[in-house]
């Protein structure tokens, strides 16, 4: 797929989600508040009953940055999973058949109609994440070139890997009238065995090796702890690649799953 081509895709879906800006604000600064001071109240009461200052290698400042950090990661990975503009939706009514006679490839355009849906989570990352941090670390945080380096491209390898992983999902579709709740079954599983409903340390110790050989971490997990400085270099490849080899065994899957599919297709709609 030519560069042009998929920027171009991109920029489209970006005007389109940015339409109601009105909307995007109230939402954004509405829903984000209500977030962080719900994670707020609840970890102070938990650590007050705790007695201890520090919970699994966190206290009290350190994890609110954390579950802020873990909420703008998370919309930028997930993006518009749960929209209808999605695989299973263009099967369903029978608007794949347009995409099967462009001269480009489908799985490349639903990509970027993804990326450029993620254009309002951009902001509200770029905005929350440069003021937050430092009224909720004390301003004891301070991001290096390193780790917003590293955050940033485990983002990108968080969000291919998610999209490749809803994709045999979506093409489930083929054959089953409705995908929907396998999509919502993926966001609830990924969050809690990912990081987004806890930090994976607070997990027990025999849970660990199964959390680390699990492909959710690299969603949401690793890129939070390397924005956060709790990663090393060294680990920090390590973990990008074994994320980019789940995507390569997930872009298999869906492959096959869709390849098999079509033939399937009747293009009809529902």
């Amino acid at each position: 797929m030519r560069s042009s081509l998929f920027l171009h895709v991109v920029g489209l879906e970006a005007r389109k989600r940015m339409a109601y800006r009105a909307d995007f604000w109230i939402q954004a600064f509405g829903v984000f508040l209500a977030e962080i001071g719900l994670v707020w109240f609840l970890w102070q009461a938990l650590f007050r009953e705790a007695g201890t200052p520090v919970v699994a290698g966190w206290d009290l400042d350190s994890t609110v940055l954390y579950y802020v950090a873990v909420i703008l990661v998370a919309k930028l990975v997930r993006g518009n999973d749960l929209d209808g503009d999605s695989v299973s939706n263009d099967i369903y009514e029978g608007s794949l058949s347009r995409y099967l006679i462009y001269p480009a490839p489908y799985l490349g355009l639903k990509y970027a109609q993804k990326l450029g849906a993620l254009w309002p989570a951009l902001v509200q990352f770029v905005l929350f994440g440069a003021v937050f941090p430092f009224f909720l670390a004390g301003g004891a945080f301070r991001p290096t070139i390193a780790s917003v380096g590293m955050g940033l491209g485990s983002i990108l390898v968080g969000n291919l890997l998610y999209f490749l992983m809803t994709w045999p999902l979506h093409g489930i579709a083929f054959w089953a009238d409705n995908v929907w709740s396998l999509i919502v079954a993926l966001r609830l599983t990924s969050g809690l065995l990912g990081g987004t409903m806890l930090p994976l340390s607070v997990f027990p110790d025999w849970s660990q090796p199964w959390l680390a050989a699990l492909p959710f971490r690299h969603c949401f997990a690793e890129p939070v702890l390397a924005l956060l400085g709790r990663t090393s270099p060294g680990a920090w490849l390590a973990t990008t690649a074994i994320g980019l080899l789940w995507c390569a065994v997930f872009a298999a899957a869906g492959w096959a799953v869709f390849t098999r599919g079509r033939y399937r297709y009747t293009g009809v709609g529902i």
